[in-house]
């Protein structure tokens, strides 16, 4: 251990808190929490007193040693997250499936809310229920819920655009308020008892349903008395799914096996009694077991996830108890963390551990499978061995408006980041998909032989098929460069043709037919990972240029949300409103003359 790390790891108090470790540059390496600083560092220490730290990237890279004191280890958890999403360490775990569990959003603020499905709890002021443990479950208890409540299910864009009451207003699911059915006082009364159900408040609305049923069968309104006994119906479903929520059968199971640095982790997810799904995370870490599964712990239930009501372990972890206090406070009722000695309880946790031992011997390491992956892609298309570099293109674009390209750099199997590039087509280019693509490739190639930071790929990946290919050897050959020194295929997706899917194919130069691809194989698996790679980044570029003119308008004066949906509605589109003259926009209606002039002289100082 550096003396500088020893010296101050002897002084940390015996309080709650976090600690930094940190590299001779002040990088922080790791960050860790503690009931005990003191105590918790000192863990670290092998037995015998010897002076080796039982992590050896702290022997090796840690410099310097810094710690946050915290009233409580509450804090400290808190604290924690808060500063790994703050430096990043690099030893600090980084789970790659990031998704969060499904909430319902409802913004009352709005003239007639509604439910909407989210993943991210917004600082705003909208109310948010959940998170809820299946999305399936969700959806259903919301179908069931309409039948109570009859709300309003349809995004902005329809609502405003219906003339008419929708099918699920005929059937009594919908209150019909886009066309003036129902009062906002009324609807905003139905919003409430919604909520409340939701939120498992529904004692009084029983009660009340369960009265007005007995005083209509009583005075012979069987018909309003049916009604009230299928809504009774509806609401003990709801209660039930959520009694059953609460209960036992939902549960986590978490397997693990290390190999050297590598450590595999099988997460099983019990749902109402059932095995609903398995998630696999591997690791390249240095850190043990123990420290493995209580990282593990505190990144996979973070934020908005959804915490179940037990949790199986194979072994005990650093902090137990806080883990359990913390997992708690977020889920709001009890939560059980577990490690099991006997019984079924023990069986499936050896059974989710055996499952991560044998992927992580048959999968090798995450460099092998790369490898392995590049060398059948190279041996598929008759290519030498050392494939490392590939680049793949794509063209998005709205009906030949805003056409924009991307390339994405995959070295060894994984994202170069540094390697990506976007492009807006210029020129008539713009207006055909084939001419765009040859803009694309030629203009990237350039960049590859003119930039002392770029190098031309082993491999040139097209997004397309036939036609795309050849505009890609199009702007090979304005570059000067021959396909023979630069391999180009054309991936086309799935699609249906004739009554069957005609899966994902490869085109080569010369070649008449495609080569399938077979699903799940190596080359499968790179190749469509890269392609759909290069379209989310073409797709995230196209959906940027083409907010920047609301963006644009959105600073003008006197233009707010209502003005902007009429301009756009007059003019049909963002590119025909930019043509548009002084005239037309000023005789359009949608703005006041001065107005008008204002935006006319914006747009010409900032044409796109």
């Amino acid at each position: 251990m550096h003396p500088k790390v020893q010296e101050k790891a002897g002084r940390l108090p015996d309080s709650p808190g976090c600690y930094l470790f940190k590299d001779a540059r002040g990088k922080v390496l790791y960050v860790g929490k503690a009931g005990s600083l003191r105590k918790r560092v000192a863990s670290y220490l092998r037995p015998g007193g010897d002076g080796r730290i039982s992590i050896r990237f702290l022997e090796s890279e840690a410099r310097d040693l810094d710690f946050v004191v915290t009233n409580t280890a509450q804090e400290a958890l808190l604290l924690e997250n808060t500063l790994i999403k703050k430096f990043r360490p690099k030893h600090n775990l980084k789970l790659k499936d990031d998704k969060a569990y499904l909430m319902l959003r409802i913004d009352l603020s709005e003239p007639w809310p509604w439910f909407r499905f989210v993943r991210r709890r917004r600082s705003d002021k909208a109310r948010y229920i959940g998170p809820f443990a299946s999305a399936g479950a969700i959806r259903r208890t919301l179908r069931i819920l309409h039948r109570v409540t009859p709300m309003r299910d349809c995004s902005d864009g329809v609502f405003q655009g219906r003339s008419r009451p929708c099918l699920k207003a005929q059937i009594g699911r919908c209150p019909a308020p886009c066309v003036g059915e129902i009062s906002r006082e009324d609807y905003m009364e139905l919003v409430h008892r919604a909520i409340r159900i939701l939120e498992g408040r529904s004692d009084d609305l029983v009660r009340d349903l369960q009265e007005r049923m007995a005083k209509a069968a009583e005075e012979l309104r069987f018909e309003e008395a049916a009604t009230c006994k299928e809504h009774l119906k509806a609401l003990a479903l709801i209660t039930e799914r959520q009694r059953v929520d609460d209960g036992r059968a939902d549960r986590d199971v978490l397997g693990l096996h290390a190999l050297g640095t590598r450590t595999l982790l099988v997460h099983f997810l019990y749902r109402e009694g059932k095995l609903e799904g398995s998630k696999l995370h591997e690791f390249e870490t240095q850190l043990p077991p123990s420290e493995v599964l209580h990282n593990f712990l505190l990144r996979a239930f973070a934020g908005d996830r959804y915490v179940p009501r037990e949790i199986l372990l194979p072994f005990e972890v650093p902090e137990l108890a806080d883990v359990q206090a913390w997992l708690q406070a977020k889920r709001g009722r009890r939560v059980d963390l577990v490690v099991p000695k006997r019984g079924d309880r023990r069986r499936v946790v050896e059974l989710a551990s055996e499952n991560a031992r044998l992927c992580l011997e048959a999968g090798g390491s995450a460099q092998d499978r790369a490898r392995r992956e590049l060398d059948e892609v190279a041996a598929l298309l008759g290519l030498p061995s050392g494939l490392r570099r590939i680049h793949c293109l794509d063209v998005s674009t709205t009906q030949g408006r805003d056409t924009v390209a991307s390339r994405v750099c995959f070295e060894d199997g994984a994202p170069k980041r540094g390697g990506y590039r976007r492009f807006k087509i210029r020129g008539a280019a713009g207006r055909e998909d084939f001419a765009s693509m040859a803009q694309a490739v030629a203009r990237s190639l350039r960049l590859c032989l003119e930039r002392e930071d770029e190098d031309l790929p082993d491999l040139l990946l097209i997004d397309g098929g036939k036609g795309q290919l050849s505009s890609a050897l199009q702007g090979v050959a304005e570059c000067g460069l021959d396909p023979s020194d630069l391999p180009v295929v054309g991936i086309a997706k799935d699609k249906e043709r004739g009554g069957r899917r005609t899966g994902e194919r490869l085109f080569l130069p010369g070649r008449p037919e495609p080569i399938p691809l077979e699903p799940g194989s190596p080359p499968f698996l790179l190749l469509t990972r890269v392609r759909d790679e290069a379209h989310r980044f073409a797709i995230t570029f196209h959906r940027k240029l083409r907010s920047s003119l609301t963006s644009e308008l959105d600073t003008i004066p006197g233009i707010g949300p209502k003005r902007r949906k009429a301009l756009l509605r007059h003019f049909g589109s963002l590119a025909n409103l930019r043509r548009a003259s002084l005239q037309e926009l000023q005789s359009s209606g949608c703005l006041p003359p001065a107005l008008a002039a204002t935006l006319y002289e914006s747009l010409k100082r900032n044409p796109q």
